[in-house]
């Protein structure tokens, strides 16, 4: 890479946490680790980031109380769990605070090199991702969504800042407005894949749009059941 990737690696394990941010920087990331949440949100204060990497079981403040603080303070940073916690609520927990992917310890060096790579590829604009965008008619009902921004403004001046999930998933249903978006469309182009937890993942986010768009009644997010969302704007 030329344009070296800022990961910030939040890992409490001495060993973890050494072995992973030198194989990092060998793959050419530009890794900062730190050994806690709370070392995490000072480095963000300071320091933007690509990607944040953040393990679950950590003392004094675990990583879904971590994301939870990042969303409202940190929005754009999109961030993967590293766990232990293997059951299927835990995941699906993580999947809820806008996490872009989850993987289980113990960790597999050459997979993490590319679930990063694929992550940050889909996270970070194209030029035909950016063309795309253009082309999106921003105006829906009472509201204007700058994708770019990550925004969703009503006509009396709130804003509701969106995650990059959010912002995703309601970019795709407007450029596709009454029409059927199937789930394995949304979930291939945000996710890289379409299986059970994405899918739960997806329910989430759209059960957030929904919450958002919920002051203009002519609005709606439809779910065509086991096929996928229509946004409905009259």
């Amino acid at each position: 890479m030329t344009d070296n990737k800022r990961i910030l690696l939040v890992e409490d394990d001495p060993s973890l946490g050494y072995l992973l941010s030198e194989y990092l920087a060998m793959k050419d990331f530009d890794i900062q680790w730190v050994k806690n949440g709370n070392e995490a949100l000072k480095e963000m204060e300071s320091q933007s980031f690509d990607l944040a990497v953040l393990d679950v079981m950590m003392p004094e403040m675990d990583g879904f109380t971590l994301a939870r603080k990042m969303r409202e303070k940190y929005i754009d940073i999109p961030f993967m769990f590293l766990t232990s916690r293997s059951m299927k609520i835990d995941v699906l927990k993580g999947f809820s605070l806008g996490a872009v992917d989850y993987l289980k310890k113990p960790i597999d060096e050459e997979e993490l090199v590319v679930r990063l790579n694929s992550l940050l590829a889909r996270l970070s604009p194209s030029g035909n991702q950016q063309r795309q965008t253009h082309k999106i008619e921003n105006r829906v009902g009472d509201y204007v969504f700058d994708p770019e921004l990550g925004e969703l403004r009503f006509k009396d001046g709130s804003v509701q800042k969106l995650t990059r999930r959010e912002s995703g998933v309601l970019e795709i249903l407007l450029r596709n407005r009454n029409e059927l978006c199937s789930h394995k469309e949304i979930l291939n182009t945000l996710w890289g894949k379409s299986d059970f937890f994405t899918k739960k993942s997806l329910n989430v986010f759209v059960s957030h749009l929904r919450k958002y768009l919920s002051k203009d009644p002519a609005i709606r997010i439809e779910n065509v059941h086991n096929q996928g969302f229509v946004l409905r704007a009259e």
